[in-house]
């Protein structure tokens, strides 16, 4: 693949994506593209994502970058005058908005005020920080490295450092977790006071530590019952403490949903820069080289090529049109607002009944999704459902 290959159909607005793979420790239940003690080569991969971004100019063309997301791993890992070099290096090469909301996920161990005030000093002006728990117990239980007050003392450091807009990740339906003490930890973080709350369940993903340790017996698989009564609880909570239910598992302030990660809910166009990093352009999704090792070295051999083919692409994807129908109408029914189904009809050439109709006229039977004058949407049953309908909707596999 060439970045000729991904000269854009539109000119719409992009979001970037970039991965930053580095962690002072790897999380059990944790499945991301990261890496544990390797900070030392920050400097170096600091270099080479910006070689990357260099690469990819051409096929961006005039199109503006309306939001900028630093994931990981742990991006606050890295110095501020690493991220200075990064945020300064992107905004020479794209046209990235001035209004862009520019993200950061942190974890809590490593934050102080100062980094912080940094951090708002070069153009970041979002902040996600990854509390997961505010007890002790159940944060050596997720292999985390911080403490509840730890968590505490750097919410308040981003306030003193002036973000305006923060973001709490929290964590619900661990093995054994009582309905009560995942009260307690909702009602710590509302007491903050965030504009924006990421919720998850507890999930055992394949080849992470905990899946090892709920097959070898050594710990017991979360009880999804159970998930679903605290999630059942979480939504008439966060109702009442003034937050709008936005997305299956975020809600958010008025004005402060995350705009970076409805890019993706709305199944809108993206690039990812870094190790692991997927992109999903010019109707083709694809992924970068695992390793940062080997993504380093690739991008080297990209930019030192004639050909102008992409060497640290380890996977491409053109995407069919009835696998962007599927994947629009799966991510689009995250939302709790649903999908608009004239904006549907008007992208693909089809409505959904068109294309779905039997198999939604039977989970609107089911009561997992209904109907608004305009919209398709999950019912509050569909939201503890969703993946039953989502997997029916995929395309069927193509036999070789």
């Amino acid at each position: 693949m060439t970045p000729n290959d991904q000269k854009p159909s539109s000119i719409d607005p992009l979001g970037l994506y970039v991965h930053i793979p580095f962690c002072t420790a790897k999380c059990g239940y944790c499945d991301f593209n990261s890496y544990a003690g390797q900070e030392h080569a920050i400097p170096n991969y600091t270099k080479t994502l910006l070689k990357d971004a260099a690469l990819w100019r051409e096929a961006v063309g005039d199109r503006e970058i309306e939001t900028v997301f630093f994931g990981g791993g742990t991006p606050s890992l890295a110095p501020v005058h690493e991220m200075a070099e990064i945020v300064d290096g992107l905004r020479g090469i794209f046209r990235i908005r001035v209004d862009a909301e520019v993200s950061l996920e942190a974890n809590p161990g490593s934050l102080t005020t100062e980094y912080l005030r940094g951090l708002r000093g070069i153009g970041f002006n979002r902040l996600s920080i990854g509390v997961q728990s505010f007890d002790d117990e159940e944060l050596v239980s997720l292999d985390r490295i911080h403490t509840g007050s730890q968590a505490k003392e750097a919410y308040a450091a981003s306030r003193e450092a002036g973000f305006e807009n923060v973001n709490l990740d929290l964590i619900y339906g661990l093995p054994e977790q009582a309905l009560s003490k995942w009260r307690e930890n909702l009602e710590q973080a509302l007491a903050l006071g965030p504009e924006h709350l990421s919720l998850y369940a507890l999930t055992v993903e394949e080849g992470t530590p905990l899946a090892r340790d709920v097959a070898r017996g050594r710990t017991v698989a979360p009880d999804p019952d159970m998930q679903a009564d605290h999630y059942e609880w979480t939504q008439g909570r966060m109702a009442g403490a003034g937050y709008a239910h936005y997305e299956i598992s975020n809600w958010a302030r008025r004005g402060r949903r995350c705009r970076h990660n409805l890019v993706y809910w709305q199944h809108r166009e993206y690039l990812g820069l870094g190790a692991g990093a997927h992109s999903y352009l010019g109707g083709t999704r694809f992924g970068m080289v695992l390793l940062p090792s080997r993504y380093g070295e690739l991008v080297n051999e990209s930019a030192a090529a004639a050909d102008g083919r992409m060497r640290h692409i380890a996977s491409a994807e053109s995407i069919a049109p009835e696998t962007a129908m599927a994947d629009a109408l799966i991510l689009g029914l995250r939302l709790i607002d649903g999908v608009d189904m004239r904006e549907f009809a008007r992208r693909y050439g089809a409505s959904p009944d068109d294309v779905y109709g039997r198999v939604l006229q039977e989970f609107e039977g089911y009561g997992i999704l209904e109907r608004t004058a305009t919209h398709l949407r999950l019912t509050k049953r569909g939201l503890l459902l969703s993946n039953e309908l989502f997997l029916r909707l995929l395309p069927e596999p193509v036999e070789a």
